[in-house]
Parts: structure tokens; C-alpha cells; sequence
């Protein structure tokens, strides 16, 4: 038997309706919810992996943008430690010798220590008597000192520098151990 379809030709009944709704619960029903349920959860996974990259891609900029500079920096600390060191050597005697000298010295420091603070580097001054942090401290050596107690800082060696919140050079200090007797 043969029907006819909606254009009027003959249709054979030996072939289904592409069109025609499958029956309810049939193979090729199951399979298709199968294969739609697969790309829709490879579709969300897509999407978590590009929301990922993103904010891994924006952490990783302002990570750069903060710490990019920490190897030069780094570099000019040895520029800061010379300056201090020149000055602190200077005895009343020489700094009246070379008053210009100094005074430009004294410059030089401050203007380098205004672009460390403005690129978010802080120096970190420990002051004998105050408590050896680990963190931000590095115990050149270690003693006994008359009226201290363990782990209080002795002598300060050099100063430390930290850019934002990372450790660029720690302190160098030296440590109280046991107080002598």
C-alpha cells in the first residue's frame, strides 16, 4: 500500500518519515539523550576550563604588574647598602670636609628611597632589642648577651627590603642566645 505525501507523489511504505516522531522510549531516543547529555557536560566543562584560564590569565597580570620589578630591585638594593654605608661612615670631621659631598650622597638615598616607595618596596629596620622574626630576619650569628633574653636582636648588619608583600633581602641581624651569666 502506498500513501501519498503532503506534495502529492506516492510515498512506500519500505521507508519511515525522517520527519515522524520516533516512538516513546525507542533505541534511537535513548541514544540521542545519551549524546546530548555528553556534549552538554563537555560543553560546561569548557566553559569552567575558559573561566579558569581567565582569572588564572587576570591573577597572573596584576601578579606582574606588582612584582615584575623585584629582580631590578633586587639589583639596586647593593646601590642603597653603599649610600648608607658611605654616610655612616662619614665622622663629623669629614662630613664638614666634603659638606657638598655629602649632601649630594644624602640626596642620591632619599631620592632612591622615594622610588622604592613608590613601586611599593619597604625597608625593614629592625631596632636592637626587638623580637628575631624568621620572616623577615636573617641571624648572621648567635650569642649570649648581659640583659637580653633568647631570640631578641643584638646587632643589626644590614637592613631588608620587601616589595608589597613579598620578601625581597631579609634583615641581617644578629641574635641573643641563653643571656650570659
Amino acid at each position: 500500500m502506498t500513501n501519498e505525501n503532503p506534495n502529492g507523489s506516492p510515498l512506500d511504505e519500505d521507508f519511515a518519515d525522517p520527519l515522524a516522531e520516533p516512538a516513546e522510549g525507542s533505541p534511537d531516543i535513548e541514544a540521542l539523550i545519551v549524546e546530548r547529555d555528553s556534549f552538554r557536560d563537555r560543553f560546561m566543562r569548557a566553559l569552567a576550563d575558559a573561566e579558569n584560564a581567565r582569572k588564572r590569565a587576570e591573577k597572573d597580570r596584576r601578579e606582574a604588574e606588582q612584582y615584575g620589578g623585584s629582580r631590578l630591585a633586587r639589583d639596586l638594593l647593593p646601590v642603597y647598602d653603599a649610600l648608607s654605608r658611605a654616610l655612616d661612615m662619614a665622622n663629623e670631621e669629614q662630613r664638614a670636609a666634603a659638606s657638598a659631598l655629602i649632601e649630594g650622597v644624602e640626596l642620591t638615598l632619599r631620592e632612591l628611597s622615594n622610588v622604592f616607595a613608590k613601586h611599593g618596596i619597604k625597608v625593614i629596620s629592625p631596632q636592637i632589642g626587638d623580637k628575631f622574626d624568621p620572616q623577615q630576619h636573617e641571624a648572621m650569628f648567635e650569642a649570649p648577651a648581659a640583659g637580653t633574653v633568647a631570640g631578641q636582636i643584638i646587632q643589626v648588619m644590614g637592613d631588608g627590603f620587601i616589595l608589597h608583600d613579598r620578601l625581597l633581602r631579609p634583615a641581617k641581624v644578629g641574635v641573643s642566645s641563653n643571656p650570659a651569666h
